[in-house]
């Protein structure tokens, strides 16, 4: 039996991506055969479009806090963060609307690379400070995974993927996600958060159990 997985998450998130490295050592230590869907959730959908402004100006006005309590937060995620591997940037890191970047992974969903393009989102985001509502950006890491460059250009200049996006959305506030990451196993188990690999690992032998 392949056991399904779910993912809520959101490429400007920082424990999103700390929750998708967690989920990875799960399943590498897991002998079943598994799927994984990413599906799209906004943090901030009402950021305007083309609003570009550091992460750590943008967190201060949001949580009312003074710089010195920003960093201290930015520093603990980042840490969390290097012991999974990852080398977070948020000094650097850019705040945008990323419904663009969304619609740009269900393009590579489409072509069976919805978890690359995730990754080189999250990357770009967190650890590179890449600005990823840019659309020059964005086609380079979608053909970098192997998205046609000219399909990319396509969506950008529209409004493809935009209701897929909405949809993903919807059936967040459906099921009661009001946070990522989110992870839905078989439909029947959610796990909030990034929880720790133990904890995956234990849902998925639990599925895989009673099945």
């Amino acid at each position: 039996m392949t056991v399904k997985i779910d993912v809520w998450s959101d490429v400007v998130c920082p424990w999103c991506y700390i929750g998708k490295r967690r989920l990875e050592t799960a399943l590498d230590r897991f002998d079943g055969e598994t799927t994984v869907t990413w599906h799209s959730y906004q943090l901030d959908p009402t950021i305007p479009a083309g609003q570009r402004e550091p992460v750590r100006e943008m967190l201060a006005k949001k949580i009312g806090a003074p710089a010195s309590q920003v960093r201290a937060m930015t520093h603990q995620v980042t840490q969390l963060a290097e012991a999974e591997g990852l080398a977070y940037n948020l000094g650097e890191a850019i705040s945008v609307n990323t419904r663009d970047a969304h619609r740009v992974a269900h393009l590579a969903g489409q072509h069976g690379l919805g978890t690359e393009m995730h990754e080189a989102l999250l990357k770009a985001h967190l650890c590179d400070a890449a600005v990823v509502d840019d659309p020059d950006v964005l086609v380079k890491l979608a053909t970098d995974v192997g998205v046609p460059a000219g399909e990319v250009t396509d969506v950008l200049a529209g409004t493809k993927y935009g209701a897929e996006v909405d949809a993903d959305i919807r059936t967040a506030r459906q099921i009661g996600v009001n946070g990522v990451p989110f992870f839905l196993i078989n439909q029947k188990y959610g796990i909030s958060g990034a929880q720790s690999a133990d904890t995956f690992l234990g849902a998925l032998q639990k599925v895989r159990s009673e099945s």
